[in-house]
């Protein structure tokens, strides 16, 4: 069976998932002990991609630095009431080694997992940290020229970027991980990218990776870059990117990237082989609530948003459900995942969690789900199952004022989406908080004659148009603030997909 065009990913966090089944169990939990009717619901979603958050082993000193960061412990805190110091394990990018922690079972237990997953018609992604090292990796004692290495001066002027790293060979002043704009992250080590030889390792771990999974999400992949490397170490660095995609395809065809980026860099990254960036300038913009930002955001060639990874929450974002008010939600939710790309959620995300997890940790909190949420996001994922949304042709569609000097057609974002089976639907959101009207655009040419009915997949109202409407006035909408309606156009008595 082909890919779809337009994939589902979800995001587990692996170690959390782990800890609450321990407590079902009654014992540590491995990557084995995962049940197989967990996989077979995830596989009844429709999901195509399953991303397992932190599995890779760490080491005492990432757990020490995390244990001990006061600013880190009152986030801990916040989230998680009742904290105990085993909740802290320490960052899951803190790595010490491309292999399964021994708590989760090893590398055995992965590829078991793996095949579980393939059998249910699922792949698996992982983690591949390229900016930084945990602070207790072997490469410390082996390689220490795969490091950024400090002085004296550079201790006095940023102590919070460097820190003094022990040795066999002696002791030396190392980088923490960071990006340009913050401070270093204190449980990591920096990789120097101006050396070829820390590249070729890096490459290596990335192919050892790729024997174990079918894709990698990268983790801030845009401080790789000469020019954002440069900037932040003052270092000029070679391409890395286009050689690690192309040495891995050539061992692995249909291995897929995708870079977690920011800072308008998505197309550098797409071009520099990567299969998808994420999308965050969409989210801040439905953050934003203001519907032109986001419609002008989809004007884009498909060239581009076929390859955007789109969202409205992971570890590293609020929830959902905390960062927007209900209805908002619902209509940024429709508009994220009815859209060209690759569609991905978060564990938590279907159930209205509120309450983001570190990765630090290994447990969260106890939370009722909101089943309102729940009821729309099940609605939501029949529709994504379609193949008509999954494999078929979108587009961006004009809103008309309804009537001269009604500009609230501004508040609409619509698209269509089009079958090989002549499959139709119409996706229109009033993004505001006000009533809106507008007349949208039909781009469909083979409408003929006769009645249509719309139907609203993500509830049970339905409207019965005329193709000549349709076509001379184009669909009339009157919408209440946030409305978010999926009409699948089929001709009365026809039945649905």
């Amino acid at each position: 069976m082909a890919d779809p065009r337009y994939p589902l990913l979800y995001q587990i966090n692996t170690r959390v998932w782990l800890t609450e089944l321990s407590h079902t169990l009654g014992r540590p939990a491995t990557l084995d002990d995962i049940p197989d009717a967990d996989l077979d619901r995830l596989a009844e979603m429709g999901l195509d991609w399953v991303w397992l958050l932190s599995v890779w082993q760490t080491g005492p000193g990432a757990q020490k630095a995390s244990r001990s960061n006061a600013q880190w412990r009152r986030e801990f805190q916040e989230m998680l009431p009742d904290l105990r110091e085993e909740d802290i394990a320490g960052s899951g990018f803190a790595i010490t080694g491309y292999t399964v922690h021994q708590n989760l079972g090893g590398d055995i237990a992965l590829a078991r997992l793996r095949h579980r997953l393939r059998q249910r018609g699922l792949k698996l992604m992982l983690d591949f940290v390229p900016n930084h090292m945990g602070l207790d990796h072997p490469w410390i004692e082996e390689h220490p020229d795969y490091f950024i290495h400090g002085t004296e001066l550079d201790l006095a002027r940023t102590p919070q970027n460097y820190t003094w790293v022990k040795r066999q060979q002696g002791d030396l002043l190392l980088a923490h991980g960071r990006d340009p704009y913050f401070s270093g992250w204190p449980d990591t080590l920096q990789l120097n990218y101006a050396n070829p030889a820390t590249q070729e390792a890096m490459i290596g771990e990335l192919l050892k990776i790729a024997d174990q999974c079918d894709g990698v999400r990268c983790d801030m992949a845009m401080l790789v870059l000469p020019e954002v490397f440069e900037r932040t170490w003052g270092q000029r660095a070679p391409l890395f990117w286009p050689t690690a995609t192309q040495r891995v395809h050539e061992q692995k065809p249909g291995f897929l990237f995708m870079a977690e980026v920011y800072w308008d860099l998505e197309w550098t990254l797409q071009q520099q082989g990567f299969d998808y960036a994420y999308d965050k300038r969409l989210y801040d913009r439905l953050r934003e609530g203001d519907a032109r930002p986001v419609r002008e955001h989809f004007q884009a060639g498909l060239d581009y948003q076929d390859k955007l990874a789109r969202f409205l929450e992971n570890h590293d974002e609020p929830r959902a459900a905390a960062a927007f008010p209900p209805e908002v939600h619902q209509a940024a939710a429709v508009i994220s995942f009815l859209s060209p790309g690759l569609r991905f959620f978060h564990q938590g995300e279907f159930e209205g969690r509120r309450i983001r997890i570190s990765p630090h940790l290994v447990r969260g909190p106890s939370e009722l789900v909101d089943e309102t949420l729940r009821h729309f996001y099940n609605r939501l994922l029949a529709v994504l199952r379609q193949s008509l949304v999954r494999d078929g042709q979108w587009q961006l569609l004009q809103c008309a004022p309804a009537w001269d000097g009604n500009s609230t057609n501004d508040s609409f974002i619509a698209f269509a989406w089009s079958g090989p089976a002549a499959e139709k639907m119409i996706v229109a959101v009033n993004y505001s908080n006000h009533q809106s009207q507008c007349h949208i655009r039909i781009p469909f040419t083979d409408l003929g004659d006769g009645t249509w009915r719309l139907q609203d997949q993500l509830s049970t109202a339905a409207y019965d148009w005329h193709s000549a409407d349709l076509r001379s006035r184009g669909l009339y909408l009157d919408e209440v603030p946030w409305k978010a309606s999926a009409f699948l156009l089929t001709k009365p008595g026809e039945k649905l997909l």
